[in-house]
């Protein structure tokens, strides 16, 4: 499984849903992931601002997806 096709993925899902907002395990459930590969995606998505992670769950950040 490529990286950057995951979390384009992953990205595409919370686009599609702006107001999902899940734990790194749900996600890594409702995208079939291991957890830590799920939480590396994840991570990956905060630090560029796609995503915001605040009190242990992850939502659409302020960053808009090209």
């Amino acid at each position: 499984m490529k990286f950057e096709a995951v979390a384009r993925r992953v990205l595409a899902e919370f686009d599609e849903m702006p107001g999902l907002t899940l734990t790194p395990p749900q996600a890594a459930r409702l995208f079939g992931l291991d957890q830590e590969f799920c939480q590396r995606v994840l991570d990956s998505l905060v630090d560029t601002a796609y995503l915001r992670q605040t009190g242990g769950m992850v939502r659409r950040g302020e960053r808009i997806a090209a």
